[in-house]
């Protein structure tokens, strides 16, 4: 997109299911206002699910998910100004990477918000949970989800990964790194113009 304006920032999120990336992710969407945009697997595996399930795979990576994924993905980067929040769980530190890369090659600043939030906590959320499990392929509720996410091999992010680090190790942090990428974006905004 010619004239595209630069200093734009990925802000990924990472973290097990129910540590609120999404909440996280559309709240700090309303605190940049138009400048940024949410985009969520799990709307595009709902997606999938309400209307290709015939083509969903049965077994082994969800490609599907992904191409849908990849292909908003490189519109927002090609064909708009905005910043991009990242809202998945993105616990594998070479999917980061690959992602990060991607959008350190296009310009881009990168933050990564890691949920580091106590596992009673997770399991209370998931137990009280009002989601829909319309998202799912392979499990049969959230619960099954976090079993899953506790079991596997998690990595956790460090700095080299990223321009940015902020660490959410309890919900009450919210507000006080939504306004330090606030004014991240902000700032960088204004360097630009400058």
């Amino acid at each position: 997109m010619e004239d595209m304006p630069r200093g734009r920032f990925v802000i990924m999120t990472v973290g097990m299911t129910h540590s609120g990336k999404t909440t996280f992710a559309i709240e700090l969407e309303k605190v940049l206002q138009q400048d940024a945009v949410v985009i969520d697997q799990d709307n595009h595996a709902a997606f999938i699910n309400a209307h290709y399930m015939k083509l969903r795979p049965s077994e082994g990576p969800n490609t599907l998910k992904f191409s849908i994924t990849n292909t908003i993905v490189a519109y927002a980067v090609e064909h708009s100004h905005m910043h991009i929040i990242l809202s998945n769980s993105n616990l594998h530190e070479p999917s980061r990477r690959n992602v990060l890369r991607y959008f350190q090659e296009k310009g881009f600043k990168r933050i990564l918000v890691y949920f580091d939030l106590p596992f009673h906590l997770l399991e209370e959320r998931v137990e009280k949970t009002q989601r829909k499990n319309k998202i799912f392929r392979n499990a049969s509720s959230f619960s099954e989800v976090l079993d899953r996410q506790r079991d596997s091999k998690q990595d956790q992010p460090g700095l080299e990964e990223a321009d940015y680090l902020f660490v959410i190790k309890d919900p009450r942090d919210f507000p006080v790194i939504l306004g330090q990428i606030r004014d991240l974006c902000m700032d960088n905004e204004r360097r630009e113009q400058l």
